[in-house]
């Protein structure tokens, strides 16, 4: 049996000793990762978890929460992947978070349907501030010239909680804390009151150091992913 909550924990406990004036949300990105692991990981204490394909983590969670009803209100589920519009109607009821709406098309079209299914979702805009063609994401010039009616992308079932950053795909750290650090500025400048969520299991303490409040961590607790797995 792998003691996933044990890596949970200590993960906590370093940033903790880090960063003691500062509270992180650590995501434990379960994706790929078979109903037995997500099951293993609750009843070890994990309550954070992520997932980035939407018919897996129905399968997983729906699971989940018919042999343990008080998950419905203590496991919270954060959706890390793209938003796309021919599936963000499943986010709802199963998600309390998204952390990848990547376009003014996708938000919009996110807001209407929450005020159709009546049900809360919080979201974070997905930033590109590499620039990289493979990713989803607006850019720092659209976010610069938003600054003054995106906190209108709102309304009572649909919540903006933040801004959600990468580093770049080539993994170098030095470019990773510049990323990091552009989009904590971005933040400070026009909308301090909001949410960042940076950071990964290869660079969660620049993530912390810079103001990250959410982590999306998946190896550094469950190991490696085999992706020929994946469910959907």
């Amino acid at each position: 049996m792998s003691d996933y909550g044990s890596s949970y924990l200590s993960i906590q406990n370093s940033l903790k000793d880090l960063f003691p004036n500062k509270s992180h949300v650590l995501i434990a990105v379960s994706k790929t990762k078979p109903y037995e692991v997500v099951r293993e990981a609750y009843l070890q204490g994990i309550r954070e978890f992520g997932e980035n394909y939407i018919p897996e983590a129905i399968s997983k969670f729906t699971k989940l929460r018919e042999e343990f009803p008080e998950a419905v209100t203590s496991v919270k589920l954060h959706h890390i992947g793209p938003v796309q519009s021919g599936t963000l109607r499943k986010l709802f009821g199963v998600f309390s978070y998204t952390h990848g709406v990547g376009s003014i098309s996708s938000l919009k079209e996110l807001l209407k349907r929450a005020e159709k299914e009546k049900k809360e979702i919080r979201y974070f805009v997905q930033t590109n501030l590499t620039e990289e063609n493979t990713k989803h994401g607006m850019g720092l010039e659209t976010l610069r010239s938003m600054k003054d009616t995106l906190s209108s992308y709102q309304n009572e079932f649909c919540i903006w909680e933040g801004f959600m950053g990468m580093g770049p795909s080539s993994g170098d750290l030095r470019e990773t804390r510049e990323v990091f650090s552009l989009l904590a500025e971005l933040r400070n400048t026009y909308y301090p009151n909001k949410k960042l969520s940076m950071g990964m299991s290869g660079d969660y303490e620049i993530a912390c150091e810079l103001g990250s409040d959410y982590l999306r961590v998946g190896s550094k607790i469950f190991g490696d992913r085999n992706y020929a797995e994946k469910t959907n």
